[in-house]
Parts: C-alpha cells; structure tokens; sequence
C-alpha cells in the first residue's frame, strides 16, 4: 500500500499556516481587547457642570507618540473667535481666517506662542506653527473683547467636557497615567490641577473638581 506522504505533508502545512495568521491576528488584536475608556465628569467647587474642560493624560513613565493635525482653523466671524477654545497636537498649524468685512490684528503673547498677523483681510499668507506644549491665549489688537485659546496638548489621549460636563478618553492602555485639566476659569499662573489615575482592563469612571472664576467662555 502506498501513503499519500506528499498530500498529508502539505495539508500539515497548510494547516500550521492557518494557525500561524490566527496567532499573528490574535496577538494584534490583544492591545485593542485590553484597552478601556476613561470616563470623565468636570464641575466647579459648587457641583456646578463645566464645559470646555481641557483634559490630558500622560503615561507617569515615557511618551505616547504624537502627529501634528491637519486643517485646523481659527476663523474671525461677527468680531469673536470661532472656535473659542481649541486642541491642538504639538506641532499643528493653524489658519486664521478673517470672515468679517473688517480687518483684524491677530496676536499672541503667551510664552508658548508669540505671533502677530497685523491688520489684514481674507487668510494670512502665513499660518501659525504650535510647536509647544501649553496654553495660548489669542487675541486682536484691534478689537479688546476678542479672545480665543488654543491649548497644545503633547499626547493622543485627551477630550473636552461638553455642556453635560461629561468627557471621554477612548481606547486608554493600561498602565498609570497623569491626568491634567485645563479650563478658562482657572486663575492666570495657577499650576493645572493633576491627578494619577490607574487604568486596568475595565472602564474607569473619574470625578474632576476645579476651582473656577467668573462664567463659561
């Protein structure tokens, strides 16, 4: 009797092949199946919900890649700032287009960012390059009640509260973190509040209590 010793070897191999992509898939899904969400809820020293948090977590022990972001505009519609409040990863450019059918004098002082674009119409030639981390308060030369912030966030992992006061960070490895918040309210030079929050393999609910001045911007 004769064995099919070829047909058996390659459907062997086949086989193992077949098992060899299943581990492959396997071991490229783990990190995904692993990581949780951190749900956060921001209000004032009263209980009072806050918007337009800025909310920032950074590993306690090295650093989570970051790509600059494309598109990003701050355009000048009715004499305000639209948007009011942006995040930006490190790195990003940013356009300020001026919509209205007067000019303005666009500027920053902030230690993060100085920059002027002086009296103009229509999009500067130029846009502005955020190249640090921080906070950068906008404003117009032109027009004292103008005022816009654009916050530099130096990781991927970051939200905004919305009116609800509610924000998340989706998709969160594990391993301990530093959470740091930002908000407009907050006194100027004041540190921004940090916590260390613990990730593990189950969503994290986080309460965030700051200490404001004045209204929502």
């Amino acid at each position: 009797m004769k064995f099919p010793w070829g047909s058996c070897l390659l459907r062997l191999s086949h086989r193992l092949a077949v098992c060899g992509l299943c581990t492959v898939a396997l071991a490229a899904l783990a990190p995904l199946a692993e990581a949780a969400n951190l749900n956060l809820r921001v209000s004032d020293g009263n209980g009072k919900l806050l918007s337009h948090a800025v909310l920032m977590l950074e590993p306690m022990a090295g650093k989570l890649a970051v790509a600059p972001m494309s598109g990003v505009e701050i355009s000048q519609v009715k004499r305000q700032f639209t948007p009011q409040i942006s995040v930006v990863t490190a790195g990003t450019t940013v356009a300020f287009p001026n919509l209205d059918s007067v000019r303005h004098h666009v500027y920053s002082f902030s230690p993060i960012k100085q920059f002027e674009l002086k009296l103009y119409s229509g999009v500067p030639s130029k846009p502005v390059v955020f190249d640090k981390p921080g906070v950068a308060v906008i404003g117009c030369n032109i027009h004292d009640r103008m005022v816009a912030w654009v916050v530099v966030v130096d990781t991927p992992l970051y939200a905004m509260s919305e009116a609800s006061g509610k924000a998340r960070i989706a998709s969160v490895p594990p391993g301990l973190y530093q959470l740091r918040v930002w908000h407009a309210g907050l006194r100027a030079g004041q540190d921004l509040p940090t916590t260390a929050v613990h990730i593990a393999n189950a969503d994290v609910d986080h309460e965030v209590r700051l200490d404001v001045q004045g209204t929502e911007p």
